[in-house]
Order: C-alpha cells, then sequence, then structure tokens
C-alpha cells in the first residue's frame, strides 16, 4: 500500500517565546518493507538553524532552533511512503522462546545488538507482576511465534482501550492496576512482560492507517500516532513486529517511524522554550490516507 502520512503538531503561548529548541522523530524509517518516495518537514516560524541526524538506533531525528519571538509553533511533516506486509521464515517463529534471550545466548548471531532491548528503561521497568502475567504464555519450549501471538491476544482481552485511564507519565504498573489504557500503555506493559523474561523487545513509533465504518467517509486528520513492539527473532536478523492494541502482526497498514527502548527514545516532537507565558495549548493531527485518494481529490 501507498500512502501519504502528514503529522501536524501545534504549540499556542500567551506570550512570547524567545527561543525553542526541539528535537523530532517524524521521518520514517527505509526498510526492507518500506520506501519513502517524498517527505519534508515544515517549521513556522522559521527555525534559524535546522539539521537532521540519524541516533544509535537509525532513527532518522529533525533538530530544530527557532530564535524569532513567537506565540505559536507549527511542525508539520508529510510523507509520502509504501508499505508491504512483512514475511518471516518458519524455523525462526519455530525457535523456543528461550533462544531469545541475548543476554542468556550470547554466542547466537546478532546477540550484541539485541542486548540493548532485553534490559530494563526508564519507562520499561521489570515489573514482578509484568513477568508473572506473561508467564502464561511463556511456556518452556513453545515457539517464539506462538507464545508472543498468545500475549498479544491476552492483553487485547485482559487491558481496555481507554484514553481517559492514563497519561504520557503513567508506568506498567499503573496499567497493571487499571487493566487500561492506550496503544503506548500496551506496548510498554508487552515489553516489560517480555523482557522480564530475558527475552529482547524493542518499542514500535509510527501510524496506523484507519478505515471507516462501512458507508461512512473517512474523516481527514482523526488519525493518531501508534505504537507496538517487535521481538527480535535470534540467528534470522528479523524482528516479530506485533501490534497488542489491535490484536494482530503488523502487515501493510503499519508505517514505521522509528524504534527505541520505550516512548522516551522515539516521541514524536519535543524540546526546551525560553518564555514567561503561563499557559500553553498543544493541538496533534495526524492523517494517514491512501496515496489515490489524492490522485481524485
Amino acid at each position: 500500500m501507498r500512502y501519504r502520512v502528514r503529522h501536524r503538531t501545534d504549540y499556542g503561548y500567551d506570550a512570547d517565546v524567545s527561543g525553542s529548541y526541539g528535537l523530532a522523530h517524524l521521518t520514517p524509517r527505509a526498510l526492507a518493507t518500506q520506501r519513502t518516495a517524498d517527505h519534508h518537514v515544515d517549521i513556522d516560524p522559521a527555525p534559524s538553524h535546522a539539521s537532521r541526524h540519524v541516533d544509535g538506533y537509525g532513527n532518522t531525528a529533525t533538530y530544530f532552533h527557532v530564535t524569532e519571538p513567537h506565540q505559536r509553533l507549527t511542525i508539520d511533516a508529510c510523507t509520502d511512503v509504501e508499505v508491504v506486509p512483512p514475511s518471516y521464515g518458519e524455523a525462526a517463529l519455530a525457535q523456543p522462546w528461550e533462544r531469545a534471550r541475548p543476554l542468556v545466548h550470547p554466542e547466537t548471531p546478532g546477540a550484541w545488538a539485541a542486548a540493548d532491548f532485553a534490559l530494563a528503561s526508564p519507562k520499561v521497568l521489570q515489573v514482578p507482576e509484568a513477568t508473572a502475567y506473561a508467564a502464561a504464555s511463556l511456556l518452556p519450549g513453545r515457539p517464539i511465534g506462538e507464545a508472543v501471538t498468545d500475549l498479544m491476544h491476552r492483553i487485547k482481552t485482559d487491558f481496555d482501550y481507554d484514553s481517559t485511564a492514563t497519561t504520557v507519565t503513567s508506568t506498567v504498573p499503573d496499567v497493571l492496576r487499571t487493566r487500561a489504557g492506550v496503544c503506548q500503555d500496551f506496548a510498554h506493559l508487552a515489553l516489560s512482560c517480555l523482557r522480564g523474561h530475558g527475552i529482547a523487545a524493542r518499542y514500535v513509533s509510527g501510524y496506523l492507517a484507519t478505515q471507516p465504518p462501512p458507508g461512512k467517509e473517512r474523516i481527514v486528520g482523526a488519525d493518531a500516532s501508534h505504537a507496538w513492539v517487535a521481538v527480535w527473532l535470534p540467528g534470522d536478523d528479523q524482528w516479530l513486529a506485533f501490534d497488542p492494541t489491535n490484536d494482530q502482526w503488523i502487515a501493510d497498514r503499519h508505517v514505521t517511524v522509528a524504534w527505541g527502548r520505550d516512548y522516551g527514545d522515539v516521541t514524536p516532537v519535543k524540546g526546551v522554550i525560553y518564555t514567561e507565558a503561563k499557559r500553553s495549548t498543544l493541538r496533534v493531527s495526524v492523517d494517514v490516507a491512501p496515496l489515490e485518494e489524492y490522485a481524485t481529490r
């Protein structure tokens, strides 16, 4: 599938901002299953300095510094991208999940690169309750593909999607207590479950193309940033990506932007401002539309 992705972030302030430093992860990754045809990030007011760099995980980050006094800042990213469903080797999926522990099996090819994702991170602590929850899926010797899929099914069944149940500062224990959250929470929960057993798994940030109900038009701008998880498949140089919020392996509706240990590594936009403003507003609009729609407009 070919999509046009538009991610617009608007900040408003009740007094001038004299300086704004920002870091954005808005550039989709180049992958074997994903190709970017066109991409640009427009910032208003225009920054006095802007640059891109590739971080340690291979993500493209955009840095900018706005020095013009302003009470509104807009970051508008637009990308044309083509996505094809990933495929996985049967032998890789059939390996027992115990093999996906790079710290236990450091001799496995690729273990050195996966090791960082088997450790706790600032937003994904190895919580005993999450480790215990995962044990029902991680039965001894169970194939990694089957075990991960079972855990995904259980999270979808046992936890409710509720945008009012958590905030960006909520923790895995909070999600376990409320049994509710959003995609970011469910990704962090799945990571804590897997890493608690030594499995290497990473947080993936991106977009999901939504489908309107039958007979209804798609609402432009109603999409949002999305998050899912990818588990290391030892010896195959692949990661099995799955979406616990929607109970499915990722396919051609998921657009991958960045990955890291948790949300903190791949925040879409973050930064520091210098101002005497007392109040601020934030509005985010995301639209993921098949390119065919633009051709008929």
